[in-house]
């Protein structure tokens, strides 16, 4: 069987696509669910079935599923805003399995804000209310998007009841109790897009992805609309670990699944000027924790190269080694030495929404 480190899945404008490694060399499939928008692809390490969200411009959202991994999908019931809220989903953002102690609770996040779970393998699903009630009370924002959007999701391997979630824009939330509270945990960051007598608030930022480092769930990554920052207790304070002009503005960010010091960012130029810097593509790996980053542009377009990943378009293999990113105008590398060189996958993909190791 792969491993998550030979199969890559990447949600396109066109379908679902998979890169895989066989006898040492990459080869990519035709598209699954051919045609249609794939927003974000994961696979369920606990039972192996793949999950997609599906954003289609007249049908609407949709989720789909191959339970047997044979690429045979069929579309799974959706979550749906109660009534009540006056609301409808318009974008599931982010799929995420539950602990491996609960194998049918499977999560969602959507815009605009909610987020929602199913206990039953997502025969039904229930929208979190004490989170809800946080995003309409508290008149959650756009960031990206038109609405509030849940886009990170992060159950501790440690326990089932404890969660992070990441909002455009409000911020960091946590729960300790499977989601029956919640508490906002954005301490040590700034928002340069308030005036100054409003930088103290409770929410109101803008993370654009948050990792959890796995040998450490204490550590957290964040790529941010005003810097990088790195939590080493919790989320409980955040440290801003950021390097202008190149470790500051950029959407994804990936750590190291055993070394909680090393992460990677692929930079941007600035929110005014959302392209390359300089035309140069390239990956940042910082090694102590953020206190340095380098530059990492082995095999990577260094001249009028504009193009950049979206916030799950980078992602990391269990193996720390082996590093993989995909961009806006269809090109995606992959490394197997932790970044330092990259070897091309595909110049000609549709615009890549996520990509994910299966």
């Amino acid at each position: 069987m792969a491993t998550t480190n030979d199969r890559i899945l990447l949600g396109t404008r066109k379908g679902l696509i998979e890169a895989r490694k066989t006898n040492g060399a990459w080869s990519l499939s035709a598209p699954g669910l051919p045609g249609q928008p794939i927003a974000y692809a994961a696979r369920d390490a606990r039972n192996g079935a793949l999950w997609a969200s599906i954003d289609h411009g007249h049908w609407g959202v949709k989720l789909s599923r191959s339970k047997a991994d044979n690429g045979e999908f069929e579309e799974v019931t959706a979550p749906q805003y109660p009534e009540a809220t006056e609301t409808a989903a318009k974008y599931y953002w982010v799929l995420t399995p539950g602990h491996a102690d609960e194998p049918d609770t499977f999560w969602v996040g959507t815009e605009p804000g909610g987020l929602f779970v199913t206990r039953d393998d997502g025969a039904s699903w229930e929208l979190n209310g004490p989170l809800w009630t946080l995003c309409k009370e508290h008149a959650w924002s756009g960031g990206g998007r038109d609405g509030a959007g849940i886009h990170s999701l992060i159950v501790d391997p440690r326990d089932p009841q404890h969660m992070y979630v990441a909002v455009s824009c409000a911020g960091v939330c946590e729960t300790k109790d499977g989601g029956a509270s919640w508490a906002y945990v954005n301490k040590g960051m700034r928002m340069d897009y308030w005036p100054p007598e409003e930088q103290d608030r409770e929410y109101g930022y803008d993370p654009h992805f948050v990792a959890m480092a796995p040998s450490n769930p204490d550590v957290l990554w964040q790529a941010n609309h005003c810097g990088v920052y790195r939590s080493k207790d919790g989320a409980a304070t955040w440290d801003e670990i950021s390097e202008k002009p190149h470790a500051y503005f950029g959407f994804p960010i990936a750590a190291h699944p055993t070394r909680p010091e090393t992460a990677w960012i692929i930079p941007m130029h600035s929110d005014q000027n959302r392209t390359t810097l300089d035309g140069r593509l390239f990956a940042l790996r910082t090694d102590d924790g953020g206190t340095s980053w380098r530059e990492q542009t082995g095999g990577l377009p260094q001249t009028a190269a504009w193009d950049f990943p979206y916030r799950h378009a980078l992602d990391v293999g269990t193996d720390g080694e082996t590093l993989a990113f995909a961009t806006t105008s269809g090109n995606a590398y992959v490394s197997e030495d932790g970044g330092e060189h990259w070897q091309v996958l595909s110049n000609n993909l549709p615009l890549v929404y996520s990509l994910r190791f299966a």
